[in-house]
């Protein structure tokens, strides 16, 4: 500590010198001819370009200096020279450090070894830095730390630059996909007067001027649906949720989701285009998802695409296999495969068996639960490669329309990729009087929970409808390799450190 202060003393001591000769450290507006990367496309002997950049390598060589800047798209040598720039700029030069913003203007050359190198003819510093970078080669080390201040991750870990490279391609292609499919972006209130869509604890807020108790959403699917009564035939949203409950390597507060609602189609259409979009986004970072696989044999076929999840030290812990047609099947499938006779036993009988699969449950909770807690644990967290789990139990999902096979199922599917949910999605209940039963059934006793504006909606006439949502920051995790939610969000909720 007492070494960073002494450098953050020398590099303040360097900005009042620069100061008493007249600079401004901290720049104005510099025009370049374009970034890093766009410079270096355009370099051409003898050329005269301007970049800027933060200066991450100084060589110095007496009276001349080699300097690497980079910015965000790549790295570009400049040589700077007493003959070139004067020796007033070499002296102005010499107060300036590692991380420190400079623009320049010079000719393009080769060195002797055939970098493209710009000889520096004017020299402008734009930002002075007053604190000195991590080590170039280690960077943050300090887990906590490379969450709390990403941008020195950003900056010294050019893994973790690409996987936010990633996901901001990831929103941009998905946006891409969804309109080529005739889907409609559309953007819903974040504040809201109930707080609907799903079963969670939202986060509570008060407009004043309205005196209005209001709730951060927690799902924009109410709003959606409303404009599938409204006429809008296929609608998503790119969205930011908030749900007030805990913090895990799978969960954050605030999280983003892609929801998207199709009139006329249903469950299995929602699955076969979420299927599509994602490995059509594997596709882009991972070159290709295999195609489905060929109803003629001998017919040739791509490559599995395969995932690989690494620990701490590189080594890979398991490898997730995206390859097309994804496994469908049933909820109570997936049970039997743990315990044929489960649909046969009492309700005790049940909370015995918990006990011998080693899966804790609460003595509170109703027998659904129990069965929910066994896939959870058994089926979901074990489970790797894509899994659509289909006919789930009314109970867990209320805004599903029922099965017209056995009305105590509904059709829904459950996306698991990974040991975890990746994507719910539905046909969507449309008829106002099963959906207030199930909206009462779920509110129990708070009936101020239940959303009268929404029922007034469906009352008015909904299509028969599909729904999707997609975690963005779980996709994230399972396209990049990523293993905790912190590692793909650029600035994940912390506790103050005065509380840590």
């Amino acid at each position: 500590m007492d070494d960073e202060n002494s450098l953050i003393a020398q590099r303040r001591e360097k900005l009042e010198a620069l100061q008493a000769r007249g600079a401004n450290p901290f720049g104005r507006a510099y025009g370049t001819s374009g970034t890093i990367a766009e410079v270096r496309e355009k370099f051409s002997d003898g050329a005269t370009l301007r970049v800027a950049g933060r200066i991450t390598a100084h060589r110095d060589m007496g009276k001349s200096h080699f300097v690497d800047l980079r910015d965000s798209t790549g790295r570009l040598q400049v040589y700077i020279h007493a003959k070139e720039v004067g020796a007033e700029v070499i002296e102005m030069f010499k107060l300036v450090d590692l991380g420190d913003f400079i623009g320049v203007e010079g000719a393009c050359f080769l060195t002797k070894t055939g970098e493209p190198t710009l000889k520096v003819h004017t020299l402008e510093i734009l930002g002075k830095s007053l604190r000195p970078l991590p080590e170039k080669w280690h960077g943050l080390q300090d887990v906590e730390a490379r969450y709390r201040q990403r941008y020195l991750d950003l900056l010294t870990n050019e893994q973790s630059r690409a996987v936010f490279e990633k996901r901001i391609m990831f929103v941009r292609e998905i946006r891409h996909f969804m309109e080529a499919r005739g889907f409609l972006e559309v953007e819903t209130p974040m504040l809201q007067a109930v707080a609907g869509g799903a079963a969670a604890e939202p986060f509570r807020t008060h407009h004043k001027a309205l005196g209005l108790e209001l709730y951060l959403r927690i799902a924009p699917e109410l709003y959606l649906k409303r404009l599938l009564v409204g006429g809008f035939n296929k609608v998503f949203e790119l969205n930011r949720n908030f749900r007030n409950e805990g913090i895990s390597r799978k969960h954050n507060p605030e999280f983003t989701m892609l929801e998207a609602y199709w009139a006329y189609a249903d469950f299995e259409k929602m699955a076969d285009l979420v299927e599509e979009l994602i490995c059509h986004l594997a596709s882009k970072t991972l070159a290709g998802c295999a195609p489905s696989r060929p109803s003629e044999p001998g017919t040739e076929q791509s490559p599995s695409l395969l995932i690989e999840h690494r620990d701490a030290e590189g080594n890979v812990t398991r490898t997730v296999n995206l390859a097309r047609p994804w496994r469908r099947a049933r909820y109570r499938d997936l049970i039997r495969e743990i315990d044929p006779e489960w649909f046969n036993y009492t309700s005790e009988k049940r909370r015995e068996r918990c006990a011998e699969l080693g899966v804790e449950i609460n003595p509170r909770m109703a027998d659904y639960e129990v069965t929910q807690q066994v896939f959870e644990k058994l089926v979901e967290e074990k489970t790797f490669d894509p899994l659509f789990v289909t006919h789930c139990p009314k109970e867990l999902v209320p805004l599903a329309k029922q099965n017209r096979e056995d009305d105590s199922l509904v059709d829904v599917y459950e996306l698991i990729i990974n040991g975890q949910e990746i994507s719910p999605g539905y046909s969507e209940l449309n008829d106002p009087t099963t959906q207030r039963q199930r909206l009462l059934e779920q509110a129990g006793e708070e009936t101020q929970k239940i959303d009268e504006e929404f029922l007034l909606a469906l009352e008015h006439g909904m299509p028969a409808a599909g729904g999707f949502g997609i975690g963005i920051d779980r996709l994230t995790m399972l396209l990049t390799g990523a293993e905790s939610i912190r590692d793909v969000i650029l600035f994940p909720l912390l506790k103050p450190k005065n509380r840590l």
